[in-house]
């Protein structure tokens, strides 16, 4: 199957920068101070964490718009955990926040973040994968 579309960058580790092919992503990377690095820079895994908030979250108002019900003002706070995986590597687990309006009955938000975590591409690609928990709020 042909992509829709193919981000591409580039980087040379953790303690390095990550640059887009076009441009418009150019980041200094930097070890984690709980790894023993500086953290003077982003890392890995925030990327991942604003790129599966970001995702879900557009994922979200396509379900919203699907079932008739209004999500405009929700948002997405992914949290993403870097775990010894117990053979010498790492592993991730995530939890994604979602918080919604009010005016949508408990139901609605359900049905919602479930779909949503079936038409997510970050949801897709990590389930079976890595852990990842829904929390509505």
């Amino acid at each position: 199957m042909a992509p829709i579309y193919t981000a591409i960058a580039t980087s040379s580790g953790r303690d390095a920068r990550a640059v887009s092919s076009d441009g418009r992503l150019d980041v200094t990377l930097a070890m984690q101070k709980e790894l023993g690095g500086t953290g003077v820079g982003t890392n890995p895994e925030q990327l991942f964490a604003a790129g599966y908030a970001a995702c879900f979250a557009s994922a979200m108002q396509l379900v919203a718009k699907r079932q008739k019900v209004d999500a405009a003002d929700a948002s997405v706070t992914a949290e993403v955990g870097l775990v010894a995986n117990g053979d010498g590597g790492f592993g991730l687990q995530v939890v994604l926040r979602v918080e919604l309006p009010d005016a949508l009955t408990a139901k609605q938000r359900t049905a919602l973040v479930e779909a949503t975590h079936q038409v997510c591409p970050y949801s897709n690609a990590t389930r079976g994968n890595i852990p990842v928990e829904l929390v509505v709020e």
